[in-house]
C-alpha cells in the first residue's frame, strides 16, 4: 500500500474512533435527561438531533471509506454508492442547517419577555417538530441527484467528463449544466445557513457584552461579586467556538468544491475530494468535545 491511500485510510479512521463514541455519549446523556426530566427543551432536542446527524455522517461514510481502503471490504458498488452517498451527504446538510436552527433559538431567547421576538421563540419551540420535518425535507431533496447519478469507479472514459471523482466512486452528471447546476445547489444550501448563523451568533455575542458590561458595573457599585459573569462568558466562548469552528471546515470544504466545479476536466485523483470530505466530517467528529464540554446538562449526565 503506497504512502497516499495509507494516510488516507488512517485520517478517515480517525474520524469515527473520536467521533462516533462522542456523539453516542452526548445523545445518551440527552436520553438519561430525558427519561429524569420526561421532556427536553427545544435547545437540547436541537443538540440531540445534531448528535444523530453527526453520528450518521461519521460512521456511515468513513466505517465505508477505511474497509474499501484497507480492502477488507468494498461495498462501494453502483447501489452502494448511492446508497452511501446519499445518506452522507443528506445527514451533512441536516447538520449544517440544524447547527443554525441552535443558532437562531439562542438568538430568539435572549429576546427580552413580552417582546414580539418572545412570542417567536414560543412559537419556534411549539413548531419545533415541523421545522425538523421541513429540514429534513429540504435536505433529502438536495441530496437527490446523488441517488440518480453515483456511480462505482471502473475503467470508462465516460467517467472522465462531466463527473466528480471520490476515490471508489464517481458522480456522473450527464452534462456539463447538470453538473453546474447541482455544484450550485449544494453551495447555496451550505452558504445560507452559515451566513444566517454566522449573524445570530453575531447578535448573541452582542448581547452577551452589553449585559456583561451592565452587570459588571451594577457589582462595582455596590461592591459585590458573582458568577454570573463567567457563566456569560461560558456561553459567549461556546458559541463562538462551535460557529467558528464550523464555519472554517465548511468553508475549506466549499471553497474545495467550487474548485472542483470550476476544472473542465474530472481530475484523475481524489485528493481534493478526500480533502474536502475530510473537513467536513471533522466538525461531526470534533463537535462532541465541544458540546461535552460547553453544555452542563451534557456534561452533568456523564460525571
Amino acid at each position: 500500500m503506497d504512502l497516499y491511500f495509507l494516510t488516507r485510510g488512517l485520517l478517515y479512521l480517525f474520524l469515527p474512533v473520536f467521533g462516533v463514541p462522542g456523539n453516542c455519549a452526548v445523545i445518551w446523556a440527552f436520553l438519561l435527561a430525558l427519561r429524569q426530566e420526561g421532556t427536553l427543551l427545544p435547545a437540547d432536542a436541537i443538540v440531540l438531533h445534531l448528535a444523530c446527524a453527526n453520528l450518521l455522517v461519521v460512521s456511515c461514510r468513513c466505517v465505508f471509506e477505511v474497509f474499501a481502503n484497507f480492502q477488507v471490504f468494498n461495498g462501494f458498488n453502483d447501489p452502494g454508492c448511492k446508497g452511501i452517498y446519499f445518506i452522507y451527504r443528506t445527514f451533512r446538510g441536516l447538520s449544517i442547517w440544524l447547527t443554525f436552527t441552535l443558532s437562531s433559538y439562542q438568538c430568539l431567547s435572549i429576546a427580552p419577555p413580552g417582546s414580539h421576538w418572545a412570542t417567536l421563540r414560543s412559537l419556534f419551540g411549539r413548531y419545533l417538530w415541523l421545522i425538523f420535518l421541513l429540514l429534513w425535507i429540504i435536505n433529502t431533496s438536495a441530496s437527490a441527484p446523488t441517488l440518480v447519478f453515483a456511480v462505482a469507479a471502473r475503467n470508462d472514459s465516460k467517467l472522465l467528463e462531466n463527473s466528480i471523482n471520490i476515490q471508489f466512486c464517481f458522480i456522473n452528471f450527464p452534462s456539463v449544466f447538470a453538473k453546474d447546476a447541482n455544484g450550485a445547489l449544494q453551495v447555496v444550501r451550505d452558504v445560507i445557513p452559515m451566513s444566517l448563523m454566522t449573524t445570530a451568533s453575531f447578535i448573541i455575542l452582542v448581547f452577551l457584552y452589553r449585559h456583561s458590561r451592565q452587570v459588571s458595573n451594577l457589582r462595582s457599585g455596590a461592591g459585590t461579586g458573582g458568577g454570573g459573569a463567567s457563566a456569560e462568558r461560558r456561553a459567549a466562548i461556546s458559541v463562538v467556538v462551535l460557529v467558528t469552528f464550523y464555519v472554517l471546515m465548511y468553508g475549506v470544504d466549499n471553497g474545495l468544491w467550487v474548485y472542483t466545479l470550476t476544472v473542465k476536466q474530472t481530475l484523475s485523483s481524489a485528493l481534493i475530494s478526500d480533502l474536502r470530505i475530510f473537513f467536513s466530517m471533522l466538525f461531526a467528529a470534533i463537535s462532541p468535545i465541544i458540546i461535552i464540554t460547553t453544555n452542563m446538562k451534557v456534561k452533568k449526565q456523564l460525571l
